[in-house]
């Protein structure tokens, strides 16, 4: 399954969350799944529940099935709490960082900075969206992108989330520093990781 290019909100809907990384667009006016039966309460099972929340972090960070699963087995491999790990390393990727560093309005507007060349790691190109950005590294806009109207527009309205304490955003230098590695409580929408990791645990 490749990456989700549908309608965001109905998948926030049918989710019952927002994902900030999705779409800046709240799902506060229709706050109920999409569809004939979408206000009728129902009751969920157990497989769709760790469904639902593995696909909250699909959706969020515009990641394929694939792309995901490889990312939960490397961190049931690693020594760090899986939890951690999971978030550590999807909020590593480099158009998520653009999106947290207030660069684009959504992931998927900073995946497209990103493609397009518009962005610099540690002063050397950055042009491969999964790239997992390290402590130390300084991710900012090249010297004639900066002036592009995306880039421009989502200076002035301000980053869609707080900053996260593991970024550093320099407005003088419109860059952004990893000053830490980020962790299971930088997720920045609620969810039960321990629902996904049960959920691939039946399959990895």
């Amino acid at each position: 399954m490749g990456r989700y290019t549908g309608p965001r909100l109905k998948k926030m809907r049918a989710l019952d969350v927002e994902l900030p990384g999705l779409s800046r667009k709240s799902i506060a006016k229709r706050p109920y799944r999409p569809g004939q039966h979408g206000q009728a309460s129902q009751r969920r099972k157990d497989y769709t529940l760790r469904l639902n929340e593995k696909q909250k972090l699909r959706f969020n960070y515009g990641i394929s099935e694939r792309q995901l699963r490889r990312v939960v087995r490397e961190a049931m491999r690693s020594r760090t709490l899986t939890d951690d790990k999971i978030i550590e390393l999807l909020e590593r990727r480099l158009d998520n960082v653009v999106f947290r560093g207030g660069l684009a309005p959504t992931i998927p507007a900073a995946r497209q900075l990103v493609n397009h060349n518009h962005v610099t790691v540690n002063h050397k190109r950055g042009n491969i969206v999964s790239y997992r950005v390290k402590v130390g590294d300084v991710i900012r806009p090249r010297e004639k992108s900066i002036r592009i109207d995306p880039i421009q527009i989502a200076l002035s309205e301000g980053p869609a989330l707080d900053y996260p304490e593991w970024v550093e955003f320099d407005e003088s230098t419109v860059s952004i520093r990893i000053v830490s590695l980020p962790n299971a409580s930088s997720v920045p929408f609620p969810i039960e990781l321990s629902l996904v990791v049960e959920y691939y645990a039946q399959l990895l």
